[in-house]
Formats: C-alpha cells, sequence, structure tokens
C-alpha cells in the first residue's frame, strides 16, 4: 500500500472513532447523581482541544513545533498508524464494557456500578489508556515536536481527570474501590 494513503487512514481512524462516540453518547445513559463543575471540566478539555489543534496545523509551519524527533521514515509511519487503530480500537472496546455508566464529563450515574469486567479487569481507565496509545501513534507516525507535545498534554489532562474520578468512586464504592485499586493498575499495567 503507498504511503501517499497514509494521512487518508489516519483522518478516517480518528474521524470513524468520533462518529462512534458521538452516537454511542446518544445511548441509554444512566440519570446523572453528581457531575464534575464547568471550570472542572474546563481543565481538562481545554489542554485535549490543544492538543488536537496542534495536530492539524499545516504541515507547511515551520518552527520549533515543526522540528522532527524521528527521522521521516514510512516504517514508523505505518507503526504510528498501527498504534494509534490499536488505541482507538481499545478505547471503543472499553467504552461498550461502562454501558449505561458512561459519561464524556466526571460524574456518579443514579446506580452507578463499579466495572470490572473486559479491560476494566486490569486498568481502572482502559479508555484513558487507548486514548494516549492512539495520540501516541499519531505523535510517532507524524514525527514532530507538536505530536509529543499533544501527547503530552493529552496525557496530563486524562490523569487529572482520573485522579478526581479516582477520588470519585472512592467515595461511592469505599472498600470496594480500595479492593479493586491494589489488583489493578490506573493506565498501563505494571508501570502506572
Amino acid at each position: 500500500m503507498s504511503d501517499q494513503v497514509l494521512p487518508w487512514l489516519f483522518n478516517f481512524s480518528w474521524l470513524a472513532w468520533v462518529l462512534y462516540w458521538l452516537i454511542a453518547g446518544r445511548g441509554r445513559l444512566k440519570p446523572v447523581a453528581q457531575r464534575e463543575s464547568r471550570l472542572e471540566r474546563l481543565g481538562h478539555i481545554v489542554p485535549l482541544v490543544i492538543a488536537i489543534g496542534l495536530f492539524w496545523l499545516p504541515d507547511q509551519a515551520h518552527g520549533l513545533l515543526f522540528r522532527r524527533f524521528t527521522p521521516p521514515s514510512s516504517s514508523l509511519a505505518w507503526l504510528g498508524l498501527g498504534i494509534t487503530v490499536v488505541g482507538l480500537v481499545f478505547s471503543v472496546y472499553a467504552r461498550r464494557y461502562l454501558g449505561g455508566n458512561w459519561s464524556g464529563t466526571v460524574t456518579l450515574k443514579e446506580g452507578h456500578t463499579l466495572v470490572r469486567e473486559g479491560p476494566y479487569r486490569l486498568i481502572r481507565h482502559p479508555i484513558y489508556t487507548g486514548l494516549i496509545a492512539a495520540f501516541a501513534g499519531t505523535a510517532l507516525a507524524q514525527g514532530q515536536v507538536r505530536g509529543l507535545l499533544s501527547l503530552i498534554l493529552v496525557a496530563g489532562s486524562l490523569v487529572v481527570k482520573l485522579g478526581r474520578e479516582e477520588r470519585w468512586m472512592g467515595e461511592r464504592f469505599g472498600d470496594e474501590y480500595r479492593h479493586y485499586r491494589t489488583h489493578s493498575w490506573a493506565l498501563l499495567p505494571w508501570i502506572f
């Protein structure tokens, strides 16, 4: 397959993910019992928006953001695409396990349940794991400093968000959640 298809495949992968996310968000979700404030939400949304914007800057621009951290390489670009697709698919897989508990904001739902099946057996925030992997793959394929900055912004904002989720889940589920935490990882098995 030609390297000229790579940009199209990246765009298609991300667009398919966004469409799935929008459609799935309109499904049957449990009513919200508690939600983070708008200011708290902006704390993790703004970095995500900036990170996405960095990826969409025109390639013809110059400056520090466009310096390469990897040499131009077809192999790295294809590897990056593979990592991106695996990350996006993993996040969708995890999202499906949450069912009606899912929300784009930090929330507790009425009748909220502690999900520990599927990817949640080992990782407490597998959607974030998948997204970080997808951004890492895209950054690798792009090979520019802006991709690394985007990855740092995404990872940082998701770590802040998961911190709030961990606190709320601990308050809601008490010892059950503390036990779950001791037998799982937040994002990356054996690392974090």
